[in-house]
């Protein structure tokens, strides 16, 4: 199968179910479709990343090898469903310390960020959440914004998110 191949066949959700199996068994064809999520400019493109998501449901081992380029692409990223699904894969994984400033500087913002969809700033929570876990002295200051969040943009996600997180944050700091 081409790249052009798989992209006609993404566009179409009927054949997502039979995609999915083929790509676990095809490496190279993996390689094809996270081409498509990360480089890919057209409005359809969220589709591969969707895809991805689904086959880190049963296969994480598949997509962990991305992981840097998702986090490389966050930068540029302005496909708000992309975001969501990388987002939501680099919260599924564990990462390299090498990615944490980034990552903090990041997902702080758009955590904070009123604009940001609730999906993407409840996926934001909990990679920082990931990250304190690796930062003991993140903890604090990570419980203090998403109590502020809690209290200033209480939508459903973000309490439902931020109280788990806030509770087992407000333990941990205990036994500091």
């Amino acid at each position: 199968m081409t790249q052009k191949e798989l992209f006609e066949m993404i566009v179409l959700w009927e054949n997502i179910p039979l995609l999915i199996q083929q790509l676990e068994s095809g490496p190279d064809e993996l390689e094809m479709l996270m081409n498509l999520a990360l480089e890919s400019d057209s409005p359809k493109s969220w589709r591969a990343a969707y895809i991805a998501d689904k086959i880190n449901d049963d296969h994480p081992e598949l997509i962990a090898p991305f992981l840097p380029q998702m986090i490389s692409k966050l930068k540029t990223e302005n496909n708000l469903s992309k975001k969501r699904h990388y987002l939501k894969l680099i919260s599924q994984h564990d990462f390299p310390a090498q990615y944490y400033s980034f990552l903090v500087d990041y997902c702080l913002g758009c955590f904070t960020s009123a604009s940001e969809p609730i999906a993407n700033r409840v996926h934001a929570m909990q990679v920082l959440f990931n990250i304190s876990e690796s930062e003991p002295d993140f903890k604090p200051e990570l419980l203090s914004v998403i109590e502020q969040e809690m209290e200033f943009h209480p939508t459903p996600g973000i309490l439902s998110r931020g109280r788990k997180l806030a509770r087992k944050l407000f333990f941990q700091i205990q036994k500091l």
